[in-house]
C-alpha cells in the first residue's frame, strides 16, 4: 500500500470518528461488527479477520487470505440538568440549566482487517480500527461553560500482527501498534466573575487606571461577558499487543490477550479569545493582560490504559455455541490531565480524574439457523472508571452501563458474507459536583475555580455492518 493511499485512509477514518465513548473511559467500544453482535464476548471465537484486534493468536485458525471491512454507526442521546453550578465566587454561573443536544445526532467509525496464512505455522495480519473517541459540544452559555464548552478526541490505530502455531493445541500472537491521536478542548473564561470579585474587594482601581491610560472606556465593564479558551494537540504513539490461545479440542478454545499502554505527547497550541468580552477593544486588551493568559504552544502528556482479556468459546453442537469475555482495564494510568502552556508564566490547567481500574464482563451465544445464516446475541456490563461525583467532569460524564446486543452473519457466497449488529447501551444516571481547584488571576495554576453540579443521563444505540471475503 503506497504512503499516499495510506494517508488518505487515515484521513477518511479520522473525519468519520467523533463519538461519545461507548466503552469505559474514552475507549471506543466496538472495533468489529461480528464482535459487537455478541457484546464483544467472542474474543476466543477467532472466526474472522477481526481477531487481529481481539487476540492475534486467533489468526492461526484462519485459512487463506481474509479481509473484513466494516462501519459502526453510533446514535447517542444525552441530557444534562443543572443542580446549582457556581463560579469561584460561589455565586451562580447563570446560563442554560439544561442541555439535550450536546452530542452528535449520529456518527460512524470504520474498521478494516486482513489476514494471510503464510504456511502451516505462520499467519500475518493487519488491522485498522478506532481505539478512542469522544465529541461533546455544549452551548457556550450553559451553566457548566467554565468547565467545558466542547471536547473532541479522534484516534486511529494501525496494527500489523503475526501468529505462530507450534501445534494444534496452542498458538501465539504479537502485534505492533501505531496510534494517532488528535484532541481539542474549549471552555469559557470567567471574566465577569473576576471583575465582580475585584470590585467587591476594592481592588479594581488598578485595572480602571490601565483602561483609562490605554484610551478605553471604563463604562464598558458594566456589560462584561465571558472570554473563551481553546487548546488542541496531536501525536503518534506506539505499543504492542500479545495473545495466546489454547485449543484442547476443535470445539473449545480459551484465550488471553494483552494490549500495552501507549504514551502520547499531544503538542499543539492554546488560544485565548477576549475579543467579545466588551464592545471596547482596548478594555478587552487590558482585561486579557490582567488575566495573564496569552496565546502559546501547549502540551498534554498522557498514557493510555493497558488491558488484559480472558475469554472462552465452546461449540455445544452443530447449532449452538457459547462464549464469555472478562476484560480488566488499568484506567488508573489516567490520573490527571495537565495542560501545559509552554513559554508562558501561566501554571498548568489540571483536570482531575484519578480514575480507578475497571472490569468488563460479557456473555454471548451463536445460533446457526441454516447453512447461510448465523444469529448472535450478547449482554455485557462495563464499569465506569470515575471514583466519585466530585471527580465527574463535564468532559467525560461517564457511568456504569449495560449493553444488550444482537447480530447476524449471512453467507452471500461460499467466499463472502455480511455481518449485521445492533446494540443498546443504557448508562446509569451520572451526578457530578466537580470543582476546579484553581481560580482566575493566579500564576501558579490556570482555571476558573468553578463547580459544575448536575446530572447527566445517557443511552445510545450502535448499528454495525461489515463485509467479509475469503480468497
Amino acid at each position: 500500500m503506497t504512503p499516499k493511499y495510506l494517508t488518505l485512509i487515515i484521513a477518511a477514518a479520522l473525519s468519520a470518528v467523533s463519538v461519545s465513548a461507548t466503552a469505559s473511559g474514552y475507549r471506543f467500544g466496538s472495533q468489529s461488527v461480528s464482535s459487537q453482535g455478541t457484546a464483544e464476548a467472542n474474543g476466543a471465537e477467532a472466526n474472522d479477520a477481526s481477531t487481529v484486534f481481539a487476540n492475534p493468536a486467533g489468526m492461526a485458525r484462519l485459512d487463506g487470505k481474509q479481509i473484513m471491512g466494516g462501519v459502526t454507526a453510533v446514535v447517542p442521546h444525552s441530557t444534562f440538568n443543572d443542580e446549582g453550578s457556581t463560579r469561584f465566587t460561589r455565586t451562580s454561573t447563570g446560563g442554560l440549566t439544561s442541555q439535550d443536544d450536546y452530542v452528535p445526532k449520529a456518527v460512524a467509525a470504520p474498521s478494516l482487517y486482513y489476514t494471510q496464512k503464510l504456511n502451516d505455522q505462520w499467519t500475518a495480519g493487519f488491522g485498522m480500527f478506532v481505539p478512542y473517541g469522544t465529541n461533546l459540544s455544549y452551548d457556550w452559555n450553559w451553566s457548566g461553560r467554565y468547565a467545558l464548552t466542547n471536547i473532541k478526541l479522534t484516534s486511529i490505530n494501525l496494527n500489523p500482527s503475526i501468529a505462530f502455531k507450534p501445534n494444534e493445541h496452542h498458538s501465539f500472537g504479537l502485534g505492533l501498534n501505531a496510534e494517532f491521536m488528535k484532541a481539542s478542548l474549549g471552555q469559557g473564561v470567567d471574566v465577569p466573575g473576576s471583575v465582580a470579585a475585584a470590585q467587591a474587594a476594592g481592588t479594581s482601581g488598578a485595572i480602571l487606571r490601565q483602561i483609562v491610560a490605554a484610551g478605553g472606556n471604563p463604562a464598558a465593564l458594566a456589560s462584561v461577558r465571558d472570554g473563551h479558551a481553546s487548546v488542541e494537540g496531536k501525536d503518534w504513539g506506539y505499543g504492542i499487543n500479545l495473545g495466546y490461545m489454547y485449543m484442547p479440542t476443535e470445539s473449545t478454545r480459551f484465550g488471553i490477550a494483552y494490549r500495552s499502554s501507549i504514551k502520547h505527547e499531544l503538542r499543539g497550541g492554546a488560544i485565548w479569545d477576549f475579543s467579545k468580552v466588551t464592545t471596547d477593544a482596548k478594555v478587552n486588551a487590558v482585561l486579557q493582560a490582567a488575566s495573564h493568559h496569552v496565546n502559546s504552544a501547549a502540551l498534554v502528556e498522557l498514557r493510555t490504559p493497558e488491558t488484559v482479556s480472558v475469554n472462552g468459546f465452546h461449540q455445544f453442537d452443530d447449532k449452538w455455541a457459547g462464549m464469555f469475555d472478562v476484560t480488566l482495564t488499568k484506567n488508573s494510568r489516567m490520573q490527571n490531565i495537565d495542560i501545559q502552556f509552554l513559554g508562558t508564566e501561566s501554571g498548568d490547567e489540571v483536570i482531575r480524574q484519578q480514575w480507578k481500574n475497571t472490569v468488563r464482563v460479557a456473555l454471548g451465544a451463536n445460533y446457526k439457523m441454516n447453512e447461510k445464516v448465523l444469529l448472535r446475541a450478547g449482554i455485557a456490563h462495563d464499569d465506569a472508571p470515575i471514583e466519585s461525583e466530585a471527580l465527574r467532569h463535564a468532559a467525560l460524564p461517564d457511568a456504569d452501563r449495560l449493553q444488550l446486543s444482537f447480530g447476524a452473519n449471512w453467507k452471500v457466497t461460499p467466499n463472502s458474507s455480511v455481518d449485521l449488529a445492533y446494540s443498546y447501551l443504557d448508562f446509569k444516571n451520572a451526578r457530578g459536583s466537580y470543582t476546579n481547584q484553581c481560580r482566575p488571576g493566579l500564576l501558579t495554576c490556570t482555571g476558573n475555580g468553578e463547580t459544575t453540579r448536575g446530572t447527566w443521563a445517557t443511552h445510545l444505540q450502535l448499528v454495525g455492518l461489515s463485509y467479509n471475503y475469503k480468497f
